[in-house]
């Protein structure tokens, strides 16, 4: 039952939006709904604590430990950002940027782009996974053409025929995958895509098949999670769409793509018997942290810079999955969390920044504190917190990476240390004058929703503190599911 919500709600949202998206209540109903999938992913969440993982509907989903995990992250910020959305979205209608039938659009894509995220993270099925990251591609794409000016529409036609040619690749992958698993599992339809039935007999999947498939499942999904030289899209989706869709650009799809990855890295590695898997994800990891570090330093954008620096540390992510064993997922996994939270609370203060300033030119945005205290604080703190300065969560899961990656390849800590010093000093140069230099610009025209900004940080900060020892068990239990 809190499966079918968790899946069924944002979908009946989609056809309630798209009927009354247009309406002044609008963003209250988003967020109304956006809670309801919360409340009943809280639920599913308290079953699996309680009773395991679970197999439903024939096997054709999974809940375990490890994507439970990220549906409770998704879902969250899905909210929070329905919150920031509804005085954002009110402000652009004030400035004659959007008008009700793009509103309209705009809610019911978000909860379109909500319910593929979760069923690509929820299904045990590989080729219906396929197909959720298909629709959340096609429904962003909606999202980031959503203001329909030429720039804005060119990032959404780079991003639909980059992420079209990737997400081809990704099914030409799965039909190799169903190719190995044909020979092994015999014909069984499509029960031969699912999961757990592969997972329980990949040593005897054909290796070359199997190593064959992932190079194009890496590739294809790699293309969705924003790895270079794959990340061409990025920034321009991040700066040209309307800032809630920056944000849960950055903060959730790029990691439900990674799951992706990690799902078909289990099974290329027991397969293979090699650990070639883990050293390509770490190759392309270490690649996309340093270029988009040093990419930080030609922005002029303020959404761009910050989509660069989301290049970088999903490319952190990517190397401490490559590197494997318990601490370095157990860090990854962390770093996914703080990372999501950091990130969506900066694209917040930046939406509202280039709102108040008018521009989103990062050499015309200037004196934040002191036209908005809290935009100007938010944004600091969120830069801080994002440049792994301690004592926020960042610092923590940079530090586990940092301290495995010098035990077990201690190459690669030199590489790791010159990308984070590289877009320490990048964003800090850049984020320090436009919070404290001179402005006049005028306030705003309806109150910023900044909660949701200060309670995202506010859960970093504890994570860099104290985490719960509950947390911390689900966190060993989703490393442990890993491997590697």
């Amino acid at each position: 039952m809190e499966l079918l919500l968790v899946l069924g709600l944002p979908l009946a949202g989609t056809l309630l939006l798209a009927l009354l998206g247009a309406r002044h209540f609008a963003g209250e109903l988003n967020i109304g709904v956006s809670f309801a999938t919360l409340a009943a992913a809280t639920l599913l969440v308290v079953r699996v604590i309680r009773h395991g993982p679970l197999l439903v509907w024939h096997d054709q989903f999974l809940v375990d430990s490890f994507n439970v995990f990220l549906v409770a992250l998704t879902v969250f910020v899905g909210f929070t950002t329905a919150i920031f959305s509804r005085p954002y979205m009110r402000i652009e209608e004030h400035h004659g940027r959007l008008n009700p039938r793009r509103l309209r659009l705009y809610h019911s894509m978000y909860q379109l782009f909500m319910a593929a995220m979760l069923l690509a993270l929820l299904t045990n099925n590989m080729g219906l996974l396929w197909v959720a990251m298909e629709a959340a591609t096609l429904s962003t794409v909606l999202l980031v053409s959503l203001y329909r000016t030429k720039a804005s529409l060119e990032a959404a036609w780079k991003y639909f025929i980059l992420c079209g040619v990737g997400i081809a690749l990704a099914l030409f992958g799965t039909i190799l995958l169903y190719f190995a698993a044909e020979q092994t599992l015999g014909r069984e339809g499509m029960t031969a895509l699912l999961w757990t039935h592969l997972d329980a007999v990949k040593e005897h999947l054909e290796p070359r098949v199997l190593g064959l498939a992932f190079v194009f499942l890496l590739v294809g999904y790699g293309t969705k999670v924003g790895l270079v030289p794959l990340h061409n899209w990025l920034p321009d989706a991040h700066a040209e769409g309307p800032t809630p869709v920056s944000a849960v650009l950055s903060g959730l799809l790029l990691n439900v793509a990674l799951y992706a990855v990690v799902r078909c890295k289990i099974l290329a590695e027991g397969s293979i018997g090699s650990a070639l898997p883990g050293r390509m994800l770490m190759g392309f990891g270490l690649l996309s942290a340093v270029l988009g570090a040093f990419f930080l330093w030609r922005q002029r954008d303020i959404k761009r810079l910050f989509g660069y620096s989301s290049i970088e540390h999903m490319g952190i992510i990517t190397f401490a999955f490559g590197l494997g064993g318990p601490v370095a997922n157990f860090a990854a996994l962390l770093h996914m969390t703080v990372h999501s939270l950091t990130k969506s609370s900066i694209f917040f203060t930046a939406g509202h920044a280039s709102q108040a300033a008018g521009t989103q030119r990062i050499d015309d945005i200037r004196g934040l504190a002191g036209i908005s205290p809290t935009i100007g604080w938010g944004l600091m703190l969120g830069s801080i917190a994002i440049l792994g300065m301690p004592p926020f969560g960042v610092f923590t899961s940079e530090f586990l990476i940092l301290t495995t990656a010098m035990r077990d390849h201690p190459w690669s800590t030199p590489i790791l240390l010159i990308a984070l010093g590289v877009a320490f000093a990048g964003i800090f140069s850049k984020v320090q004058p436009m919070v404290f230099g001179e402005s006049d610009a005028p306030p705003l025209p309806h109150s910023p929703a900044m909660v949701p900004v200060f309670l995202h940080l506010a859960m970093v900060l504890t994570l860099g503190l104290y985490m719960p020892p509950a947390l911390a068990e689900w966190y060993r239990a989703a490393a442990r599911l890993i491997g590697g």
